[in-house]
């Protein structure tokens, strides 16, 4: 890793601002969009950027903020990578997201979270506090591939049971779904009736599939070689150079996100989960969006 002074840390407008404390990651899925060129890396993407002075930046803009706003993290790099044990960042910017009075959306594929439990507890209590997690894979074998640097899918669940007893409201990102090898009805429904089970508020799908860029292609395609021999052919026969990979099973599996979806109460249109993760109630908990 390597350190810099960035010169600011929130992007966005309105009631809802994105901060990256880091870039790059070192989680290794294999799909990963933000290895792609157009995020214009002028650095190894397992080198990763820390913005040594991300908590400095971030006290100073919500400081001079006239209004009380949600903070999201972890959409390009997730916050608990494995730096984050040494270096504290993402706790010291939650510290501060606390301290005054903002709200938090924090994406992870991380049991490191589970760290900052009592942080984000704090948050909720008195503006809101919401924990994206991210589930593809349910088998663990398969999941150890895909996702090889990070904790398996049913470590993720019990993160987001840690948050249920809490009372820390979840979103799941059912995404993406690799063609060919996890767009299975048996994955998909283990993993949205573990997110009925555990309680989740919004499972967030992108069309049951899987982008590839100039980048991220190479990457993945180099991973399919090494792990699925033949996959890689069976994807350029059926995807040529497309941006947007539908699995074949794309409209059964949709129908399946959301009948068990509606059958539950549980949001899963995209822009219905936005909102509410972007939202920040008069009187918390107050989850309209989600009640039915």
């Amino acid at each position: 890793m390597h350190f810099v002074d960035a010169k600011g840390i929130l992007s966005g407008n309105g009631g809802y601002l994105g901060m990256n404390i880091y870039r790059g990651c070192t989680h290794g899925c294999i799909y990963c969009d933000s290895r792609s060129k157009c995020y214009q890396f002028t650095h190894p993407f397992e080198d990763i950027e820390v913005k040594q002075n991300a908590p400095e930046l971030l006290f100073k803009t919500l400081k001079s903020k006239r209004k009380i706003s949600m903070i999201g993290t972890g959409a390009m790099s997730d916050p608990y990578m494995h730096c984050e044990e040494e270096l504290g960042l993402t706790r010291k910017c939650l510290e501060i997201i606390r301290d005054l009075g903002f709200g938090v959306a924090i994406q992870t594929k991380s049991d490191r979270i589970l760290r900052d439990i009592d942080i984000l507890d704090e948050i909720n209590k008195n503006t809101k506090a919401v924990v994206q997690m991210t589930l593809t894979t349910y088998d663990d074998e398969l999941c150890s591939i895909v996702e090889p640097n990070v904790c398996n899918t049913k470590r993720r669940i019990e993160v987001l049971e840690e948050m249920k007893k809490r009372g820390i409201p979840t979103v799941v990102w059912i995404t993406p779904i690799l063609p060919f090898i996890n767009d299975t009805k048996e994955n998909v429904s283990a993993i949205l009736n573990e997110c009925v089970r555990v309680g989740v508020k919004g499972i967030i799908d992108f069309g049951m599939g899987l982008t590839l860029r100039e980048g991220d292609r190479e990457y993945f395609y180099a991973a399919l070689d090494k792990h699925f021999p033949g996959m890689k052919d069976k994807y350029i026969k059926t995807y040529g150079n497309a941006y947007e990979l539908p699995s074949p099973n794309a409209k059964e599996l949709k129908e399946l996100l959301r009948t068990i979806c509606e059958d539950n109460g549980i949001p899963w249109k995209p822009d219905d989960c936005f909102r509410y993760m972007g939202e920040i109630p008069d009187k918390y908990p107050q989850m309209s969006l989600f009640e039915m």
